[in-house]
């Protein structure tokens, strides 16, 4: 297991400063609300990317519509004079 320039040692020093700061009955604690910020802050990416697409489809089906009806006008054809 090796991070960038840190290995194993390194880790391991980190992780033993880690426990002697905040003590053994803790970590559990902060390991489940850094889970849990994790998984909001995902939630709140998908919400974000979900709205991006739900603007980017509403102007195109707006501007779908515009062209159906410009090219339904143009499929038809020019009335017939009766009376010259």
């Amino acid at each position: 297991m090796n991070f960038g320039n840190m290995g194993f040692m390194e880790i391991l020093l980190i992780l033993v400063v880690v426990l002697l700061l905040f003590g053994a009955r803790r970590l559990p604690e902060i390991g489940a609300s850094f889970g849990k910020s994790i998984t909001a802050f995902k939630k709140g990416l998908s919400d974000v990317d979900r709205s991006i697409k739900e603007e980017t489809r509403e102007p195109l089906a707006a501007s779908r519509s515009a062209e159906s009806v410009q090219q339904d006008e143009e499929a038809r054809p020019e009335p017939k004079r009766l009376i010259s």
